[in-house]
């Protein structure tokens, strides 16, 4: 999962930053309304996470601008207005759910993760794939009956292709879901990645399609 992260709290971005990746969870962050809706407009987000008071550009306006445009991703509203017409407002304009400051991060990742489950027309909470099973909340992948502790780069990668069996997912589409604008990826590191989940899993279960990307094989 890739969320774009507006806000332009400095202390209290780093702070959603870091729990979201720690989460499994690739994330850009920008400071500002206008940088929000140029990266909305870009796409390839899977949430946005959108404080209401920003420079440049008020959340209102950017959620308004955006849903006129036809953008759908799912936007999840931060803000410590208190007034009940805010939120009115903002879920009004097109917000999917709304979380007053101050808030548990625990709380959030909850939140983000009904979104994405709604978006993807997903019913149940964890993900399974033959003797697979993969459970986003506690981060923990069962197979075969163990429990296998994967490095979070490889959990959101092994996600990206739960969520989408028999889809032929490209290199730029996984890479998009496993690392955030500020992250530096070597030009192997896809490759290194799927390796590891074949060592850790079954070497047949991720199958390569030359030429476009990876997919998950079709379970027994």
């Amino acid at each position: 999962m890739r969320i774009l992260l507006v806000e332009d709290d400095v202390s209290l971005g780093e702070g959603l930053q870091t729990a979201l990746r720690r989460a499994a969870i690739a994330v850009d962050w920008v400071q500002d309304g206008v940088a929000a809706l140029t990266a909305i407009r870009d796409g390839g987000f899977d949430a946005v996470v959108l404080d209401l008071g920003l420079p440049r550009m008020d959340g209102v306006q950017v959620i308004r601008t955006a849903r006129q445009e036809g953008h759908r991703v799912p936007i999840l509203v931060l803000t410590a207005r208190d007034r009940v017409s805010d939120r009115i407002e903002a879920l009004d304009l097109g917000a999917d759910d709304f979380l007053g400051k101050p808030f548990d991060p625990n709380e959030l990742l909850a939140r983000l993760r009904a979104l994405h489950r709604r978006a993807q027309g997903q019913a149940q909470p964890t993900l399974a794939h033959g003797a697979l099973r993969l459970d986003p909340a506690t981060l923990s992948v069962h197979w075969q009956g163990r429990i296998i502790d994967l490095p979070r780069r490889e959990f959101a990668l092994l996600r990206a292709l739960m969520e989408q069996p028999g889809r032929i997912l490209t290199r730029d589409a996984l890479q998009q879901a496993i690392y955030g604008w500020d992250e530096d990826v070597a030009s192997n590191s896809l490759e290194v990645h799927v390796h590891h989940l074949r060592k850790r899993l079954d070497a047949d279960l991720i199958r390569t399609v030359r030429g476009v990307g990876y997919t998950l094989s079709v379970p027994a």
